[in-house]
């Protein structure tokens, strides 16, 4: 698989590195539409040798020129062509124009595309729209993307699929569902979250071999997060240079979540784990799991003595939202220490908000609209945006979890695009928060923890499904791959 840049872009900085490339250092708008195309062609030689015929779908502008340059590559190297445009070849302009023009002078045919018709090729090239979109696909668009995903060939995309907003991973009104995407210059972030992951199918990147320099001139978006090891141990270590994670949750009912929590934070490598939890479960939580140390606590003096032991203190857990929970809520937020707010210790501080620099926040999107007093959908029509929000509001860190986790800090914005739909389970959110917890305590950074404890996080529930599949995965399944990440 290809290594990414981590360096992620909006559309309009996108045109901004497109525009130095070819004002500052003079290289021909057509001469990257030529390497774009060629690169484009080459990924699906590649990804399908056996392909014998394509049909290319083509727009009204530049992403239209890529597809006559593929189809004009496809010419020469002895396929069978099949060109539907939804503009008529004079209305284009400028590069793509001459790319199409390039393309009819080789004997190639342009057939115009209407509906209900016959869609022919071994491999079907989208060239419709692009990333430039910023409203819903209607009309005729509609229908030839419609005619793309029920045929049956598989789909490369140029750039992005057509439909999806490049920015945000949304899908305006219908979108492309692409096999494979190979995108330029700049990584799009949209690509990387939200409804992107079921649309883009494997990204490939391609550079179009423009100078590194043009890079310096456009500060990213954000970034995708990469694993950074954990440092060697030194030999002499004990469970004390390690930290003491404080697991607060786990009402009447509920004692699974925080049972999950502290297993991860221990799997990742904290020294110790304490679990403050309701009396009646203390007893019971780690019989399975001994190395847990469990207290039954029943109001904010009890709770004081173990926040004062912590080195990390997690909140929420199978909390619940009794008057027993407030009040531990209340007494851990009030810690000094490095503080972790999951499940309904986020519902509790959407009722009552404050700041802090010291926090992390994990949210889902539906508890994400109660901290920013929103619909659930305007959440998911741009994680980005909902993610800084989140940030801007409560300070600390913000995990907005999801497709393509955003993770905003101080520092901007970055997205984790490892897991898979086997984690739509429950428990897995009370992992993840044990693993942020666990990093946190063996000295990351709020940022770092919260980065790599995303990014882990899905790793690991990606090595589980590979081995026994997506359907029916656990969230105690995670626990014997964290331990590899973490090695």
């Amino acid at each position: 698989m290809q290594k990414l840049p981590t360096a992620l872009y909006r559309t309009d900085q996108a045109r901004e590195l497109d525009r130095i490339a070819i004002q500052e250092y003079g290289i021909s708008g057509f001469a990257l539409m030529r390497e774009a195309g060629y690169e484009v062609f080459q990924c699906l030689m590649t990804r399908w040798p056996a392909t014998r015929s394509i049909a290319v779908f083509c727009g009204a502008g530049n992403n239209a020129g890529d597809g006559y340059i593929i189809a004009g590559l496809a010419l020469r190297a002895g396929l069978t062509v099949s060109v539907y445009s939804l503009a008529k070849p004079e209305s284009l302009k400028g590069d793509a124009l001459t790319a199409c023009l390039n393309y009819v002078e080789a004997k190639g045919t342009i057939i115009p595309f209407e509906v209900g018709q016959l869609i022919e090729g071994d491999v079907i090239v989208d060239a419709l729209l692009g990333t430039g979109l910023d409203r819903p696909v209607t009309g005729l668009y509609a229908f030839a993307i419609q005619a793309i995903n029920h045929a049956s060939a598989p789909i490369i995309a140029v750039d992005s699929p057509s439909g999806l907003n490049a920015d945000t991973g949304t899908v305006l009104g219908h979108a492309v569902k692409a096999d494979c995407t190979v995108t330029f210059i700049g990584l799009k972030q949209g690509l990387f979250t939200g409804q992107a992951a079921d649309y883009c199918g494997e990204i490939f990147y391609a550079s179009l071999a423009v100078p590194e320099a043009i890079f310096q001139a456009v500060s990213p978006s954000a970034f995708r997060v990469v694993k950074k090891p954990l440092p060697r141990r030194d030999r002499c270590a004990h469970k004390g240079c390690y930290g003491h994670v404080l697991i607060v949750g786990g009402d009447l009912g509920y004692s699974g979540a925080a049972r999950l929590a502290g297993e991860a934070a221990l799997r990742v490598g904290a020294g110790l784990v304490s679990v403050a939890t309701r009396t009646e479960h203390a007893g019971l939580m780690n019989l399975n799991r001994p190395e847990l140390m469990c207290h039954g606590v029943e109001n904010a003096g009890q709770l004081a003595a173990l926040l004062e032991k912590a080195s990390v203190v997690v909140i929420g857990p199978g909390l619940g939202q009794s008057d027993w929970a407030k009040e531990l809520f209340m007494a851990a937020i009030k810690t000094k220490k490095p503080l972790i707010i999951d499940a309904d210790g986020l519902n509790l501080l959407a009722r009552s908000p404050v700041t802090n620099a010291n926090w992390i926040l994990t949210p889902h999107p539906g508890e994400a609209s109660r901290l920013l007093n929103c619909p659930t959908a305007e959440i998911q029509q741009d994680r980005f945006a909902a993610a800084a929000a989140l940030r801007a509001k409560y300070g600390g860190i913000a995990v907005l979890k999801g497709a393509g986790t955003v993770i905003a800090s101080e520092e901007g914005l970055a997205v984790s695009t490892t897991g898979n739909p086997g984690m739509a389970s429950g428990g897995m959110g009370d992992v993840l928060t044990g693993v942020i917890a666990g990093l946190l305590a063996q000295g990351l950074s709020l940022k770092n923890a919260a980065r790599q404890g995303v990014y882990s996080h899905g790793w690991a529930a990606d090595l589980a499904a590979e081995k026994d599949g997506e359907r029916g995965l656990l969230a105690g399944d995670l626990m014997p791959y964290l331990r590899l990440w973490s090695v």
